[in-house]
């Protein structure tokens, strides 16, 4: 079976690689675990009994799951991050390098796509917990056990697409279709094609004819764009 792939990303689209070629778990885990979670509202009536929880708002997704890094050569089909160095301490070292700590130029760890088979998760690290069980005489690992749990990741963009909220007080990202022409879409969003020459400056648009297909275009709150 094919080993978990963790991809690293710079950018809030995830389009940006740090490197071509995804990280390899050394060996998969045994299963995995998915957290889906309700945020409601749980207010009760004093004397009443029993509640009607109203719903507030999904929380991100969870995903978790357990493995090993290990350098006792024991375990077959084990893959090393680097071949060149099998300690379990480089194994670490690279792991962590590409799903926790800060990176300069961002100022925070990686965006994330974990994959595994037909699972996709885009996702930050939101929880390491290492076990260190085996040693080298020297005090090196020989052996950690890894408890991981990745909080799912959506972009605002992304985020608005799909769920496609209709109110003109909430932020809305569209893309253009063939035919799609932009003082319509201003007025279906706004109830009024006259915020067009506003709607085209905040996306940095030189005309509001013969936009390319495929481009996203951002439909801010009326409030916070300029208003004739």
């Amino acid at each position: 079976m094919d080993k978990v792939q963790i991809r690293a990303f710079t950018d809030t689209e995830l389009t940006k690689e740090v490197t071509k070629k995804p990280l390899l778990l050394p060996v998969n885990p045994e299963s995995f675990n998915r957290t889906l979670k309700l945020e409601l509202k749980k207010e009760q009536g004093q004397g009443s009994q029993g509640s009607n929880p109203e719903y507030v708002l999904t929380q991100p997704e969870e995903l978790s799951f357990e493995f090993i890094f290990d350098g006792t050569g024991t375990i077959e089909g084990y893959a090393f991050a680097d071949p060149n160095d099998k300690s379990v301490k480089k194994q670490l070292e690279i792991f962590l390098a590409t799903v926790y700590n800060m990176d300069g130029d961002i100022h925070k760890p990686y965006y994330l796509k974990v994959q595994w088979g037909q699972l996709i998760f885009p996702c930050m690290l939101s929880n390491l917990d290492l076990n260190y069980n085996l040693f080298l005489d020297n005090g090196d690992p020989l052996r950690v056990k890894a408890n991981a749990t990745f909080k799912q990741y959506i972009s605002l963009k992304k985020r608005n697409l799909d769920e496609g909220k209709k109110s003109p007080d909430l932020t809305h990202v569209r893309s253009i279709k063939a035919g799609d022409r932009l003082d319509m879409m201003t007025n279906k969003i706004y109830n009024d094609s006259k915020y067009v020459t506003q709607i085209a400056k905040a996306n940095g648009l030189t005309t509001i004819r013969k936009i390319k297909p495929g481009t996203d275009l951002v439909f801010p709150p009326l409030d916070k764009t300029e208003q004739n």
